[in-house]
C-alpha cells in the first residue's frame, strides 16, 4: 500500500470479497500500469479512504454485511472521496441494477465475468481529465420505478455514462448471443450429417448383420430336418443352442435398431385408448404360452395423448417384462393403471413376480443393464432404456419401485 510511483497511471482501490475476483482484477491493472490497492470488505475499504485517496474505485456490488450500492452511496457522501469515481462489479440482471446505481452515485458498470477490453476502456474514461461543466446540486430527484421508489443522486455526467454504459454491455451481450446461435446452427447442422450417416450406419449394421444369421439358423434348420436321426444328442444339443442364439441376436439387433431411431422419429400426437392396446397385448402374451395362469387386471377408460406407435412400444414393454418376471409365479397379477398426482395423471404397470432390490434402481433404465442373469430371465437389457428414451420425448418422466420376490411397480407421467 506504498505511494504510487512516478510511472503509476493512477491509483486504483479494488473492493472484492472473492481472492480469485480480486487477484484477476490487480493481475489486470498493474499489468497496464496501474498502481493498485485491495479491501476485501466495504468497512476496509472506508478505513482504507481515510488515509488516501485513490484516482478510482472497483467495487463488487455483492458483498456481505455492506453491499456495493450502499458501500458508493457512503464513499459519494463523503467530503475526502465524494469526487473519486466508483465503478461497480455487477451482473446487470436486472433493470434495477441501473435504477440503483443511479441512486447511489455510481459513475459506471463492469459486468462480469470481468472483460479486461471493456475493464480499461472504461478506466481509461473515467480517469482522463474532462473539462470542468456545471454541476447539479444533488438534492435528489425521486423516480417511481418497478413499483419502487428510488432517490436519484448522480449528476447529467453520471447519468449519461450509466446510460451509455448500459447500451454498451447490451450491445455485447447481444453481439454474444448471435455468436451463441450462430455456433448453435452450425453444431445442429453438424448433429444432422451425424444423424443421417448414424442411419445409413445402422441400415448397413443391420442388414450385414442379418443376413449372415439367417443362413445360420436356416442351415440349423437343415440340419436337424436332414440329418436329426443320425446326429448323436449332444450334437443336436449344439445345433439346437446354436439356432436359438442366432434368435437371441437378432432380437438384440431389432431392439438396437428400434433405440437408435427414437430420436430422429417426429412425434405424431393424439388421443391414445390405452386400455384398449394394454388389452390387445395381454391377449398375445397369452397366446405364446397358454399354459401359464395370469391374471390381467387392466382398468376401463385409460387415455393418454401421446404418438400412438411409441406408446404402444412403451406397454409392449412393461407388460412384457411383468409378464417375463412372473414366469416362475404360480398366481401371477400384471395390473395396469392411472393414478391422480397432484393433479397430474399417472399411469403404471404392477406385478407380483421377481421384483429388484431398490438399491440397483439406478441402473433400471441404463443400456444392457440387467438386474437378473440371463440364466433366469432372458432378455436383452435395452427394452427400459427405450421406454424411457419414449418417455422423455414426451415430455414425462418413469420411475421404478420393487421388493425382491414381491414384485415391481413402474410409474410414468406423459
Amino acid at each position: 500500500m506504498g505511494a504510487t510511483t512516478e510511472q503509476s497511471n493512477g491509483t486504483i482501490l479494488i473492493i472484492e470479497d472473492s481472492p480469485t475476483q480480486s487477484a484477476q482484477l490487480r493481475h489486470i491493472l498493474e499489468s497496464n500500469g496501474y498502481h493498485v490497492i485491495s479491501a476485501c470488505n466495504g468497512r476496509e475499504a472506508l478505513s482504507l479512504l481515510s488515509g488516501q485517496t485513490p484516482s478510482l474505485i472497483i467495487s463488487d456490488v455483492i458483498m456481505p454485511e455492506i453491499d456495493g450500492y450502499e458501500l458508493c452511496r457512503r464513499i459519494k457522501e463523503r467530503e475526502d472521496s465524494g469526487n473519486i469515481p466508483v465503478i461497480l462489479l455487477t451482473s446487470l440482471s436486472d433493470p434495477h441494477d441501473v435504477i440503483r446505481g443511479l441512486e447511489c452515485g455510481a459513475d459506471n458498470f463492469i459486468t462480469k465475468p470481468c472483460n479486461e477490453k471493456h475493464l480499461l476502456s472504461r478506466v481509461s474514461y473515467l480517469l482522463e481529465p474532462r473539462k470542468i461543466c456545471h454541476v447539479e446540486a444533488r438534492a435528489g430527484l425521486e423516480i417511481l420505478f418497478g413499483g419502487e421508489r428510488y432517490c436519484i443522486t448522480a449528476d447529467r455526467r453520471q447519468i449519461l455514462d450509466l446510460l451509455l454504459c448500459t447500451y454498451e454491455t447490451a450491445i455485447q451481450k447481444n453481439d454474444e448471443l448471435i455468436r451463441a446461435q450462430d455456433e448453435l446452427s452450425r453444431l445442429n447442422q453438424q448433429l444432422e450429417i451425424a444423424n443421417r450417416e448414424l442411419e445409413a450406419f445402422n441400415y448397413t449394421v443391420s442388414h450385414d448383420l442379418r443376413s449372415p444369421l439367417t443362413n445360420i439358423s436356416g442351415y440349423c434348420q437343415v440340419l436337424q430336418e436332414l440329418h436329426g436321426d443320425t446326429l448323436d444328442p449332444t450334437c443336436q444339443d449344439y445345433i439346437q443352442e446354436i439356432y436359438r442364439a442366432t434368435l437371441r441376436m437378432n432380437d438384440l439387433i431389432g431392439d438396437l435398431m428400434e433405440f437408435s431411431r427414437l430420436n430422429h422419429q417426429e412425434l405424431q400426437r393424439q388421443e391414445v385408448n390405452l386400455s384398449t392396446m394394454a388389452r390387445i397385448i395381454a391377449v398375445e402374451l397369452k397366446s405364446k404360452d397358454r399354459e401359464r395362469r395370469v391374471e390381467f387386471r387392466i382398468a376401463d377408460g385409460i387415455v393418454g395423448n401421446g404418438d400412438s406407435r411409441l406408446l404402444n412400444l412403451v406397454l409392449v414393454n412393461l407388460l412384457g417384462n411383468a409378464w417375463k418376471y412372473t414366469g416362475k409365479k404360480e398366481n401371477a397379477v400384471i395390473e395396469f393403471g392411472v393414478t391422480n398426482t397432484e393433479g397430474k395423471q399417472v399411469y403404471f404397470v404392477r406385478d407380483n413376480g421377481a421384483g429388484f432390490d431398490m438399491a440397483e434402481a439406478h441402473r433400471l433404465f441404463g443400456t444392457f443393464q440387467r438386474l437378473h442373469s440371463k440364466q433366469e430371465f432372458e432378455g436383452t437389457g435395452i427394452g427400459l432404456a427405450t421406454v424411457q428414451r419414449i418417455i422423455q420425448r414426451h415430455g414425462g418422466s418413469i420411475r421404478g419401485e420393487g421388493e425382491v420376490g414381491k414384485g415391481a411397480t413402474f410409474y410414468f407421467t406423459l
